[in-house]
């Protein structure tokens, strides 16, 4: 294990990742140049309720990875089925649910974040059209996961480029030239995802033989095999629940300081997304190879893995900080032209450089975690890290305002981060004991 074999994989996965927020940034920034503050906080709405849905079961990405990944390093045949085939399963019936209460879902959310009436109409219009691409969201995320942990880059990259860049397009033709608004958005984004629906099932198919889990469905289902995969999962959502509970407070808060203080959030918001997939790409490598080294029982190279995902970690920190110090007005305008909303975001940007300092070890350890299918101090670092948000949220708020919110988005992301890397020497025991048994 070296830098070169690393990087080969985290850098195509940092592109294809950073995609994903890139998509969320076009969204606002083709909003942001209509007449109105109110239709970036419905896309900022919008866009947080769904989160909350699809991230509440991002573990379909993340723990199909790291079984994938497994599976790899074993070259056990059915086991790379089964780490397909079982999430799947669990991807259906979740989706379908979606769509059933979707009514019940939405009145609920109006309920939670209570914007102004115009905001209001432009997230239920969202809301509306963008459900009905649940199904294909989270068969993706299982799509996504097993193509990742079997190492296949080149597949990888094209199916989330290729979906999001098909999905930027459509966003500025129907927003920009045929002039659709809200609608355009969720048009683009539900069109984009039955295309990554289809795209990654094909691509899948060229990979395995589908109807070959036909000779191993009287282990599909196997109880040993799917108490480990719900262990994993519900810790993971634990750990994503924490995160909601986190993002949806921050939302929230910006919508009863203001129309103005919400656009300009949710502008940062999108920068600090942008940031966060980025080290997405370093931590899904992380994972990778800690699940493939977990899989051949290869401590050494696990340690590798560790100390390198280190050292990556502290060079990205900094460039992105400096980067962000350097550029922020071209980086803030390319998202709106409105004045009132620049210039708070020209105030608040200062907790954007400090971000990457505090958000980085987090993310990347997250991914070591995840691919050694070792989660409990996931759930437990998240857990502490709310506590923490909530308790500079009612302290700092008051006294400081917006600056008082991001206070405590800081301190909460510092908080996972330190958590997690002083998990180091557990996880190493841990994971490699489990093995050995």
């Amino acid at each position: 294990m070296n830098y070169k074999e690393y990087l080969s994989l985290a850098i195509p996965f940092i592109i294809s990742t950073v995609t994903q927020p890139l998509l969320g940034a076009v969204d606002t920034a083709v909003i942001g140049r209509l007449e109105h503050p109110s239709y970036i906080g419905g896309v900022a709405i919008g866009a947080v309720i769904f989160n909350t849905l699809y991230w509440l079961f991002g573990f379909l990405r993340v723990s199909t990875s790291g079984f994938s990944a497994q599976s790899l390093g074993s070259q056990h045949e059915k086991d790379s089925y089964y780490a397909y085939f079982r999430p799947v399963l669990i991807a259906l019936i979740i989706s379908s649910v979606f769509i059933i209460l979707q009514v019940f879902i939405r009145n609920i959310a109006m309920y939670i974040y209570n914007p102004e009436p115009d905001v209001v109409i432009h997230a239920i219009t969202y809301f509306k059209i963008l459900i009905w691409g649940a199904p294909c969201v989270l068969i993706g995320y299982v799509n996504l996961g097993w193509l990742m942990g079997r190492k296949y880059v080149k597949e990888t990259l094209f199916l989330q480029v290729s979906t999001n860049v098909l999905n930027i397009i459509l966003d500025i033709v129907f927003v920009m030239f045929l002039k659709m608004g809200i609608a355009g958005v969720a048009y683009a984004t539900l069109i984009s995802q039955f295309y990554g629906f289809i795209i990654g099932n094909y691509i899948i198919s060229t990979k395995i033989n589908m109807f070959k889990i036909l000779n191993y469905k009287s282990e599909l289902l196997d109880k040993v095999a799917i108490k480990k995969i719900m262990g994993v999962n519900a810790d993971l959502m634990i750990r994503t629940v924490c995160l909601l509970i986190m993002t949806n407070m921050f939302i929230a808060k910006g919508t009863e300081l203001g129309t103005v203080i919400l656009a300009a959030n949710a502008v940062l918001y999108q920068i600090q997304y942008i940031i966060s997939y980025i080290y997405d790409g370093l931590s899904n490598a992380s994972s990778i190879f800690a699940g493939k080294c977990v899989g051949e029982n290869n401590v050494k190279e696990y340690k590798d893995v560790i100390s390198i995902s280190n050292v990556c970690t502290v060079v990205l920190s900094i460039i992105l900080s400096a980067f962000i110090i350097l550029f922020k007005d071209h980086i803030i305008s390319i998202f709106t032209n409105l004045e009132d909303v620049i210039s708070l975001c020209k105030e608040y940007v200062i907790w954007l450089a400090v971000f990457p300092f505090v958000i980085g070890i987090g993310m990347v350890y997250y991914g070591i975690f995840t691919g050694s299918t070792y989660t409990a101090p996931i759930r437990n670092s998240m857990v502490i890290s709310l506590l923490v948000f909530i308790t500079g949220y009612f302290t700092a708020i008051p006294e400081y305002k917006n600056h008082g919110l991001w206070l405590a988005f800081i301190l909460f992301s510092l908080t996972r981060s330190v958590i997690l890397f002083l998990y180091k020497k557990q996880l190493l025991n841990k994971v490699f004991i489990i093995e050995n048994n």
